[in-house]
């Protein structure tokens, strides 16, 4: 059997998340397209969403070149460090979902910890 791409991102996302489901904070989730990057953050439990951000939400769009590059990740993280500090939550696990800690990913989670959020 071939394991694709995804599937080996997907299996690497399982196990960052049971390590995250021990330490018992909200959690920052990234997701990434060649064209777009989502990020959202969830209470503990995993219940529900307490903030989300992403390059489809026009606050975040204007002023912006394209929506697939590094500045937008940066924007993003801005905008998600800004949404749930307002929603009283200053400390969460990063969850990658098992891309790379590079790129647009790394510059998102580096935006968001300069805007305040402590991860």
């Amino acid at each position: 059997m071939i394991i694709t791409k995804k599937q080996r991102r997907l299996r690497r996302a399982v196990k960052g998340r049971a390590h995250i489901r021990e330490l018992d904070v909200a959690r920052l989730t990234v997701h990434r397209t060649p064209r777009h990057i989502y990020a959202q953050v969830t209470d503990a439990a995993g219940g529900k969403v307490i903030a989300t951000a992403s390059t489809l939400q026009g606050t975040v769009k204007t002023g912006l070149k394209g929506t697939g590059n590094v500045d937008a990740a940066r924007a993003v993280g801005r905008m998600i460090a800004e949404r749930s500090k307002a929603a009283g939550v200053n400390r969460v696990a990063f969850d990658r979902s098992g891309f790379q800690f590079h790129g647009r990913v790394k510059a998102l989670a580096e935006a968001a910890r300069e805007a305040g959020l402590e991860f």
